[in-house]
């Protein structure tokens, strides 16, 4: 089985690409700033889901693995309200993506409270 089937890491992926597209759209300033920011966490989210299952026969780097996944998920979303604050989205695009990221949230707490459906050893 592989990462890329985990509901999670489908969510974070289309996530992160949907970011990344709108980042397009953000002020050139931005591209070492905010627009980095954003792409980075929630990229780092796909990338520590994909890692901790991989190594996912030692349970503790697992849920460290998870653990860094939900707190990359929780800075996408400062760094959302931080669009927001700027006026480089909207209300409307905000509560969009927040609730994307929220949905994410709460399937990367599932395989951290339930390592056993997740093929831990």
């Amino acid at each position: 089985m592989s990462f890329k089937t985990l509901l999670a890491y489908q969510k974070g992926f289309d996530l992160a690409m949907e970011i990344f597209h709108l980042t397009k759209s953000f002020p050139k300033s931005e591209m070492f700033g905010l627009t980095s920011q954003m792409i980075r966490s929630i990229r780092s989210v796909c990338s520590n889901i994909a890692e901790g299952y991989r190594k996912r026969q030692y349970e503790k780097h697992f849920m460290s693995k998870m653990s860094d996944a939900d707190s990359e998920n929780s800075e996408t979303q400062l760094w959302l309200d931080f669009a927001l604050a700027c006026d480089y989205i909207s209300e409307e695009k905000n509560k969009e993506l927040i609730s994307k990221s929220h949905e994410i949230g709460k399937l990367i707490n599932y395989m951290i409270n339930n390592p056993q459906k997740f093929g831990l050893l």
